[in-house]
């Protein structure tokens, strides 16, 4: 395949919308990482549903994304007590 094909490709599996909000650079990171988080669920759940992995698997994979997604809030918003 080449370039052109796998960038077609990879638009049609893993799209990305316009972020529209206030723009600072944190709010941008998180829009990219929530919207990676959305597709990975979406894949998982379609995975399950089709029988090609055990519920307990698909939880345990959308358990551990939610953890990733929780972190990369946790350090591109929450601001650490400067007191300490």
């Amino acid at each position: 395949m080449g370039k052109n094909q796998d960038k077609d490709k990879d638009s049609f599996l893993y799209p990305k919308g316009k972020y529209r909000g206030k723009f600072t650079p944190q709010n941008l990171v998180f829009d990219a990482n929530l919207q990676e988080f959305a597709q990975k669920i979406l894949i998982i759940c379609s995975l399950e549903a089709n029988g090609k992995i055990s519920p307990l698997k698909a939880y345990r994979e959308i358990k551990s994304l939610w953890r990733e997604l929780k972190q990369s809030k946790k350090e591109l918003f929450d601001i650490p007590n400067m007191d300490e």
